[in-house]
């Protein structure tokens, strides 16, 4: 049982590993762990266009996404949500992935918007053609814009997500190649 994690294992996972007693120990501190995880998400606030004043009404009054423990945070070294709010240029395609590569550990994001998700109907040089070219997705927001209640529906599956996956186990997801520059979003059409 001890060859089973590796030296990158958390530490609570490496002396549950030495003690035996993995299963039992693990699991309920790993609930307990997501429970507050999940229910405490600290998303950045930055928005790159016009999804970006849906996701500022999810805050306001009406919608109310406090109500579900998401506290708009402006830094990213104090965000554990990153939602990309709007269409990514190829000129801002590496300052969103700098902000991811910030972040603390673990981090989540969401695609809010078309334009977002797959360039919209901006298919040009200069529009990035999905922001999960350069950073990882792990909940997509359809719409043009997306409403609030689409960008609070995809806070309650990303926090479903989490205690699903759990914390101690939670492994970076594998980054995309680096953005290269102008036309890094499209492909040669055949």
């Amino acid at each position: 049982m001890n060859g089973d994690y590796d030296s990158g294992s958390p530490p609570l996972v490496k002396l549950a590993a030495k003690t035996g007693a993995l299963d039992i120990l693990t699991t309920t501190v790993d609930k307990l762990f997501s429970w507050g995880q999940a229910s405490a998400l600290w998303p950045m606030t930055f928005g790159l266009a016009c999804c970006a004043i849906e996701y500022m009404a999810s805050a306001a009054p009406m919608y109310d996404t406090d109500r579900f423990g998401v506290i708009l945070r402006s830094s990213p070294r104090q965000s554990d949500v990153m939602v990309v709010a709007g269409t990514v240029t190829n000129k801002m395609a590496p300052v969103v992935r700098q902000l991811y590569e910030q972040m603390p550990d673990p981090k989540w994001v969401i695609a809010m918007g078309i334009c977002t998700i797959a360039g919209g109907p901006f298919r040009t040089y200069s529009t990035l053609q999905g922001v999960d070219r350069i950073i990882p997705v792990d909940v997509h927001v359809p719409g043009c814009p997306p409403r609030p209640e689409a960008l609070i529906d995809a806070i309650l599956l990303l926090q479903r997500q989490i205690k699903q996956e759990g914390v101690l186990r939670w492994q970076p997801r594998p980054l995309p190649p680096r953005p290269t520059g102008v036309g890094h979003g499209v492909e040669p059409v055949q």
